[in-house]
């Protein structure tokens, strides 16, 4: 199967086109300052289409169009129904309109994290497992599930995609969801900057210098020795990890597979989040194995012939 696919990232858009199991071709576009989704239409339309180009593909050719949203979507209806403060007028777009008179394809939407979770259980981290849970590490923190080999979306499409929102501290700080403590108010990309800065010492560590705050910059202080960075990225580990846990009980998963840029770090994440998984999940038949994601930032692209395959009307 030939399909296209766009994983929109809340800093950056990835385009691909697919063969099956095979990522033939793929480009990112920077969305960082754009104003909405409709302005950013027509630079999507022509990176698909310069790849379509590139691979010798006719749009014809292709089974349709795969798209992973950052947002509560319901891929039954076609629709897009909440987003958090990034593409915001995505929900009055008419995108599968969009798709079928640009490129003459079907199209489906999905989660962003669910998408991921699609392509590594079919070409990544999780081929072997018909029960599992992805954490999507970046500028927000995803989530999504898998029981009995079938997507967890539930009555109202927000089933299993809301990882990130679960609370880790109800005492912590405001999330942009409206919830408190979330996974993400405490240790996502867009909050690190503030949870630096309220650490004892800030003032004189490193990370203070740095006008762009990231995980890369963290890890790598940390490593370095410095103090500061060193707590930092204790912290996040262990929020990362509590979710995880959060996540076990709650969808009863045998792998846990962790993605998103954080993953530079694999080896210590992995190692802490299994050791504190083994500490402290409670199951009854053995203890989950924490994988990180194989597919690296192309996993939701990958989603894309899974989903264009699924039946969703059995």
């Amino acid at each position: 199967m030939l399909a296209l696919a766009l994983d929109m990232g809340g800093t950056h858009i990835g385009c691909g086109i697919l063969d099956d199991e095979t990522l033939l071709r793929s480009s990112s576009l920077d969305s960082q300052r754009a104003e909405s989704l409709s302005s950013l239409l027509p630079c999507i339309e022509s990176a698909l289409r310069d790849l379509l180009k590139q691979t010798g593909v006719s749009a014809e050719q292709c089974a349709g169009l795969a798209i992973g949203f950052p947002g509560i979507v319901d891929v039954r209806e076609g629709k897009i129904l909440s987003t958090l403060k990034k593409y915001e007028d995505a929900i009055e777009l008419d995108l599968e309109r969009w798709a079928r008179d640009r490129f003459g394809l079907r199209l489906r939407m999905e989660n962003d994290a669910r998408m991921a979770l699609l392509g590594e259980q079919y070409a990544g981290a999780a081929r072997d497992s018909r029960d599992l849970v992805m954490i999507t590490l970046g500028t927000g923190i995803g989530g999504a599930a898998m029981i009995m080999g079938k997507l967890l979306r539930g009555a109202h499409a927000q089933a299993g995609c809301l990882g990130g929102h679960l609370p880790v501290d109800f005492r912590g700080h405001p999330c942009t969801c409206g919830n408190i403590g979330c996974a993400e108010a405490e240790a996502a990309g867009w909050s690190l900057p503030r949870i630096a800065r309220e650490m004892p010492g800030f003032e004189g560590s490193r990370l203070s210098s740095l006008s762009d705050l990231d995980f890369r910059a963290l890890f790598e202080w940390a490593d370095c020795g410095d103090d500061v960075a060193r707590s930092v990225r204790e912290h996040c580990l262990r929020v990362w990890a509590a979710n995880a846990v959060a996540l076990i009980h709650a969808y009863d998963p045998e792998v846990v597979v962790i993605g998103g840029g954080v993953m530079q770090s694999a080896s210590v994440i992995l190692r802490f989040v299994q050791e504190y998984v083994k500490k402290h999940a409670w199951t009854c038949w053995g203890t989950p194995q924490v994988r990180a994601a194989k597919l690296g930032g192309n996993a939701a692209l990958h989603g894309a012939t899974p989903l264009l395959s699924e039946n969703l009307h059995p």
